[in-house]
């Protein structure tokens, strides 16, 4: 399955997220090796070679008899690394309404890093968070608690939760606070906070970067519509899915206005996401989910 060949429409109605996920990953990786990517390493690798002075006490015999060469069992405390996935569920997330777009991308996004993790024997963890911390999980890599990950962010599927509000800044100093080690933080949002509250997002983001942690601050856009504002011009009626004010206004009268003021915000948040040494993908759900997969193996590539 191409990343590209996935209707968002489809992921709620298909309903087994952990098969879809499987499913992209795995034509993802197909492509990379037939793509200029072909020599990119993807390890999904049960065992380590052994080395001489280390305990044989985790020694893999069966592999030793079949290869001769002595490879010791990686356990669940010695991962490579450790994800903290978060996604922002708040309203604006559900847009497009019609198939519930920046959310159902981004959970089928999480749900594609979360299977390459698991194969990858590393550990993750999911929060979902609007105006506060509302689900998350411990950080393990067990088939189990995977699953569990998968029944959460299917259930992000199910209902929108209207006026809902995010407090991007807020969430984010909790969580800089709750991981005590240094991991790697994939965020999910369409970072549609209260612009007079820029400074606070700022600091949020280096309050995680100054902890240690490696960020990766996914930026979920229906861009055509919410970035370059490609409506009709004629009569609308557009509802703040987060305060449900609403406005009525044809789109040349404010479109020049608009894109200044989203473009000047998210040019701000690509330049301090630079100098804190943050990734910052734009993630156009137009686009597909190769960008996505990318960006994560890059950062993982670089992490191990």
């Amino acid at each position: 399955m191409s990343t590209r060949e996935l209707d968002l429409s489809k992921v709620r109605a298909f309903g087994n997220l952990e098969f879809l996920a499987k499913q992209l990953v795995e034509g993802f990786i197909t492509g990379l090796h037939k793509s200029p990517f072909h020599g990119f390493s993807v390890e999904f690798a049960e065992h380590q070679l052994y080395n001489t002075g280390e305990s044989t006490r985790y020694i893999d015999w069966k592999v030793f008899a079949k290869s001769d060469r002595l490879y010791t069992k990686r356990y669940e405390e010695e991962t490579n690394l450790r994800c903290h996935i978060l996604i922002d569920t708040s309203s604006s997330m559900y847009y497009p309404q019609a198939d519930f777009g920046k959310m159902t991308f981004s959970v089928m996004a999480a749900a594609s890093i979360t299977y390459l993790l698991q194969k990858q024997k590393d550990a993750v963890s999911l929060c979902t968070f609007s105006d506060q911390i509302e689900v998350q999980t411990p950080v393990k890599s067990t088939p189990s608690h995977v699953h569990k990950i998968m029944l959460e962010l299917n259930n992000l599927l199910e209902t929108s939760k209207p006026l809902h509000k995010t407090s991007v800044a807020t969430v984010l100093h909790q969580i800089a606070e709750k991981i005590h080690k240094r991991s790697l933080v994939v965020i999910f949002s369409d970072m549609f906070d209260n612009p007079d509250e820029a400074e606070h997002i700022f600091s949020a983001l280096q309050h995680l970067r100054h902890n240690l942690h490696e960020v990766l601050l996914f930026h979920v856009t229906d861009k055509k519509t919410e970035e370059t504002f490609d409506f009709e011009n004629r009569p609308y009626e557009f509802i703040d899915l987060e305060t449900g004010e609403k406005v009525k206004v044809q789109p040349d009268q404010v479109r020049e206005s608009y894109q200044k003021s989203v473009g000047d915000f998210y040019q701000k948040l690509k330049l301090k996401c630079g100098q804190y040494k943050i990734d910052f993908i734009d993630a156009d759900i137009a686009q597909g989910f190769d960008p996505v997969l990318m960006a994560y193996l890059v950062k993982h590539s670089k992490m191990r």
